[in-house]
């Protein structure tokens, strides 16, 4: 059977007072990476008119994410938001597409929270700024409902 040497006593305290802020640390740190997710279960994320009606509650958030190509001209432009039901979080916000190939289609994302009850809609069209005469080349169009 081996034996190992007897540790001195002071050994085994100094052990166990630099385990305590080590683990104390590596607890901040998990901590921190879970907080850090971009959705919780309370928020409603929408990337498809096929996902509406949305139903919400007041203080709820909504991240609306919507596929864009700001590099052919195409952009999406708000007509309506409910904005007497939401309030913006954030500007609009472009998320580049994984790889970031020049002229690759990306995200464009709105948040939004639930300011008070009531019925309303969010529309936005999906063109080129200089040919506000035109047609769009997509719509996205959502009936939106806030519960107290």
């Amino acid at each position: 059977m081996l034996s190992y040497p007897q540790r001195p006593t002071g050994f085994k305290m100094i052990s166990t007072l630099l385990r305590l802020p080590l683990t104390a640390g590596l607890m901040l740190a998990l901590s921190a990476c879970s907080s850090s997710r971009p959705f919780s279960a309370a928020d409603v994320r929408v990337t498809d008119d096929n996902q509406c009606p949305i139903n919400l509650v007041v203080g709820q958030n909504l991240t609306l994410d919507l596929p864009s190509n700001p590099s052919t001209g195409f952009r999406w432009k708000v007509q309506d938001h409910a904005s007497e039901l939401l309030s913006s979080l954030a500007p609009e916000d472009y998320l580049q597409p994984e790889g970031s190939l020049v002229g690759a289609e990306g995200t464009a994302r709105w948040r939004f929270k639930a300011k008070q009850e009531g019925a309303g809609r969010i529309l936005m069209s999906y063109q080129r700024p200089w040919e506000a005469t035109g047609e769009a080349a997509g719509l996205f169009d959502c009936r939106i409902s806030v519960a107290d």
